[in-house]
């Protein structure tokens, strides 16, 4: 099997989780880049809010999963 197929096959398999992780990524640093800008305020903020988007991303998606494995205990 070659690297080409390896990695299609991976993206096929991870498909939905790539596309959500781009979305997330897309819109965090679309917000912060958004609200830095209109406020104008200093660039270390800037990098902290951005850096501050993979707690955000973790946490996200860590309290889906858990609510998805309640609503799945509830029925």
């Amino acid at each position: 099997m070659s690297v080409a197929d390896t990695v299609l096959d991976h993206v096929e398999e991870h498909r939905g989780g790539i596309v959500a992780d781009m979305v997330f990524a897309v819109a965090w640093v679309g917000a912060v880049s958004l609200v830095f800008g209109l406020l104008g305020a200093p660039q270390w903020a800037h990098y902290l809010a951005m850096a501050l988007g993979v707690a955000a991303y973790y946490g996200f998606f860590w309290s889906l999963a858990i609510a998805r494995e309640q609503q799945s205990a509830a029925e």
